[in-house]
Order: C-alpha cells, then structure tokens, then sequence
C-alpha cells in the first residue's frame, strides 16, 4: 500500500460491483450462458475478466459484433436477472466498513456502471441503503467510467470537493474515473480483474494513490 497520507478525507464513494458486492459469481456464469447462446462455447476466462467494469454495451457490442447488440444483451440480461439475487454476496468487512465510515460522520456515495434495478436490489438485500447518501448507476449518467462525469455529479450532490474525496473501486475504469474527476483513487486488493497488482503495474491515468488489502486498511487512509 501507498504510504502516502490524505488529509481532511471527509467523503468516500465506492463502486458496487467487485468493491463492495462480490458479483463476480454471476457476471461469469451470466458471460458463459451468452457465449453458449451466441457461439456454442464457453468464452475465454481472461478475456470475460479484462471486460469486468466496462459498460455492458460496450463489452456486448466488441464482443459479438456477428449479432445485434440488442440480443446479446437481452441473452446476458435475462439469465443474470434471475439469478442476481441468490448468486451475490458482500465481500467479508464491507458492512462493518460502511458502519464505521458513517458513525465517523463521512459522506458517503456509491457509484457504479451497473443499472438502477440490480444495483437497488443488491442494496437492499443486505440493507446497505443506510450507509449511503446517494446512489449513482449508470442510467443517471451520460459519459461512463473512465470518464468523470459520474463521480463529478456525485461530488455535487454531496457538496464534496475532489481534493477531500476518495474513490473506492477494483478495476482500471474506477481508478480512471478518480484520477480524471482529481479524486484520490484507491484500488481493492480483493479485486477479480486486478488481482495481484502492485502500483507498479499500472501506467499514466490508472496508477491507484492506494492499494487495500483489506476494508479495514480503507480506515487508515481516510482517518
């Protein structure tokens, strides 16, 4: 982890998928049942892992270009719907994480690329809608991660500055997003797409200020 100090941390947003809910299980399983459907055979590990943050339509449409966007989408969509709920789980410390940032009187957001109705969902399963001041996904934007946009209009509603901010997440697009918005960007240690990263494997845009091996590691920067 970076020693770096932050000071007058008063604000912390994360990102859902792979930060704070490991979806991992049902992200893979929902890209395997779309490669069936598509190609007849299950897709490439590490290429379905390199696509972990990227918009899904994006990822879609780069994917299986040989089908109309909408169906593929629609194939991916309807099989992880139905399994969403019973297939996702919160990352161990997450919760007492939560709790401790907001009895220490943090701001708190969650941002994230996913859509409205399973973001909701995740949230109120496990009754986190009590740790956060608001939720961003990615219907109330127009500009997706790496870009900005998303944490900047978090930061507004927050009546937060990017220079007390800190930017949770697990994959390059989180740590683009905070360095672009000028927020100090930390990166999961527990994270699927980067797993086993130090500092020093990233370059320009996507070097994280930080690296946690643990939630609890979060408090350390922020206190």
């Amino acid at each position: 982890m970076d020693n770096t100090v932050c000071k007058k941390i008063d604000t912390v947003v994360f990102d859902f998928d792979g930060t704070v809910m490991n979806t991992n299980n049902v992200i893979f399983k929902s890209w395997q049942h779309t490669f069936n459907r598509i190609r007849g055979r299950d897709g490439d590990i590490e290429y379905i892992r390199a696509t972990l943050g990227e918009p899904l339509e994006y990822s879609m449409r780069k994917t299986f270009p040989e089908v109309p966007l909408e169906e593929s989408i629609r194939i991916y969509r309807d099989y992880h719907r139905d399994r969403f709920p019973d297939m996702i789980e919160l990352f161990p410390g997450i919760e007492e994480l939560l709790a401790a940032l907001k009895a220490g009187g943090y701001r708190t957001g969650l941002a994230t690329s996913r859509l409205r109705q399973t973001t909701y969902q995740g949230l109120g399963k496990y009754d986190l809608f009590r740790f956060f001041d608001e939720v961003i996904t990615v219907e109330d934007v127009s500009r997706a991660k790496p870009d900005p946009e998303m944490l900047l209009t978090m930061l507004d509603r927050l009546h937060s500055e990017p220079e007390t901010s800190v930017m949770v997440g697990d994959t390059k697009l989180d740590i683009g997003c905070a360095n672009n918005a000028g927020v100090t960007s930390v990166l999961v240690g527990w994270s699927e797409a980067l797993a086993g990263k130090t500092r020093e494997d990233f370059t320009g845009n996507e070097v994280p200020d930080h690296i946690v091996g643990s939630p609890a590691e979060l408090l350390e920067i922020v206190g």
